[in-house]
């Protein structure tokens, strides 16, 4: 795939990549994989937040989002303000330096408007609106792609959100609820789609045997646990929620332990470490083991492996229903009832801020005692899945790639496009 001018259409990747959040990078993979198979002559590089990880995982160029590195931790002293505040108005025009560099961008997957983990309308919606106006201002084409929302609360969140949208060129959301969340914000989404997560392009791995069970116990139970303390209108009693999720949790695998079941535990964010390190002490049974997996791909094989799955996490839950094992979402977002709504799985879910382990136990027994014929509607679902997503590529060819030629002309016509072309190639 060329521009009009013969050279390789620019197509930058734009969130949170790179990061330590397995969700987001398995999203990437997705695009990554779309684009190498339907415009392998395409540049691709990134913005994200992790360049370093982007680049050696994936092989492309990539480049810090935030000027201030900082940017993500708490700041309390004076000089730390006033790198923040001077790294939100340096940003605005390495943003714009960036996407002026490209012939479409695009942001893929993730819940990039929603806020139903703790956010701040200066943190990552920021960074969306300055990246989406940049688009519309450059004539460079910002595409959100089978995308995460969310009814947002906080006043100043949801107009970022709601003008982020509207300045993207192109919108596709990864479940109904997302869709109806944008038009209650007053965005037109009648040209809006409907795909499944993005997640469900990658390959499904077979079978293994990343953890045996030991003896003659039964098959070994994943369980996705996850740093939850509540949405972004839970700050109040955050501290609160973690702790009812946590022990409800640990309740949960110290009673499967009692049963003689191995029991694997998956997170899905660097985050998620310190809850897996309390199960572990709490329960202290060598029926209890952490995964290491880095990649979605490493989760699915986990989740291939195991007997049936009980997760919080989006993406944990996305990885087992891809891999076909039964699971039991412990949910926390109108999103996780989405999928499984649309997985066939709608009955098995539990709210993650209320856990209890006794019912939590009795809805796991039920899901192993359908476990055949819920394999068999996973196997349906996930063909169906697969169908839907080429399409969602098509349309997204059809949207973006039609423009590619119209934005190599127009930046042959900017004055120092040569120079700019030759510092991207040479970084």
């Amino acid at each position: 795939m060329s521009a009009a001018d013969g050279s390789p259409v620019r197509v930058g990747v734009f969130g949170l990549l790179g990061s330590g959040n397995l969700g987001n990078d398995g999203s990437l993979e997705a695009v990554l994989g779309y684009l190498r198979g339907s415009h392998p002559e395409a540049a691709v590089d990134a913005l994200c937040g992790g360049p370093e990880v982007v680049s050696a995982r994936y092989g492309i160029p990539a480049t810090r989002l935030h000027w201030y590195r900082g940017e993500y931790r708490t700041a309390s002293r004076a000089g730390a303000v006033a790198g923040k505040g001077l790294g939100k108005l340096v940003d605005v025009f390495r943003t714009a330096a960036w996407v002026r560099r490209h012939d479409v961008v695009i942001v893929p997957g993730m819940g990039v408007l929603e806020a139903t983990l703790p956010l701040r309308p200066w943190g990552f919606p920021y960074s969306l609106l300055l990246l989406c106006a940049s688009g519309r201002l450059l004539g460079t084409p910002v595409a959100l792609v089978g995308v995460g929302a969310a009814p947002i609360g906080d006043r100043a969140t949801r107009a970022v959100v709601r003008w982020s949208a509207r300045l993207a060129a192109y919108r596709s959301y990864r479940d109904g609820l997302s869709r109806d969340a944008m038009r209650e914000m007053g965005v037109d989404t009648s040209r809006d789609e409907v795909y499944p997560d993005l997640a469900f392009a990658l390959p499904t791995p077979p079978a293994g045997t990343p953890a045996e069970a030991p003896g003659d116990a039964p098959g070994v139970v994943c369980v996705g646990v996850m740093d939850f303390h509540g949405g972004n209108d839970d700050r109040a009693r955050a501290e609160e929620i973690h702790r009812r999720y946590l022990d409800g949790t640990t309740r949960f695998v110290r009673a499967l332990v009692a049963e003689g079941r191995a029991v694997r535990l998956l997170t899905g964010d660097a985050c998620d470490a310190p809850v897996v390190d309390a199960i572990l002490e709490a329960v202290d049974s060598p029926l209890v083991t952490a995964a290491g997996a880095a990649s979605l791909d490493g989760l699915m094989k986990e989740a291939a492996a195991a007997d049936a799955v009980v997760a919080t996490r989006y993406h944990n839950l996305v990885c087992a229903l891809k891999a076909g094992t039964p699971t039991l979402a412990l949910s926390y977002a109108a999103k996780s009832d989405a999928l499984m709504a649309r997985m066939g799985l709608d009955a098995f879910r539990h709210p993650a801020r209320e856990v209890d382990a006794d019912r939590l136990l009795g809805q796991f027994r039920e899901l192993e005692a359908r476990s055949a014929e819920l394999r068999r509607t996973l196997a349906e679902r996930n063909l169906a899945a697969a169908r839907l997503l080429e399409d969602q590529f098509s349309a997204l060819t059809a949207a973006l790639f039609p423009a590619a030629g119209r934005a190599a002309r127009r930046r042959a016509r900017i004055p120092g496009h040569v120079h700019a072309h030759a510092t991207r190639e040479t970084r």
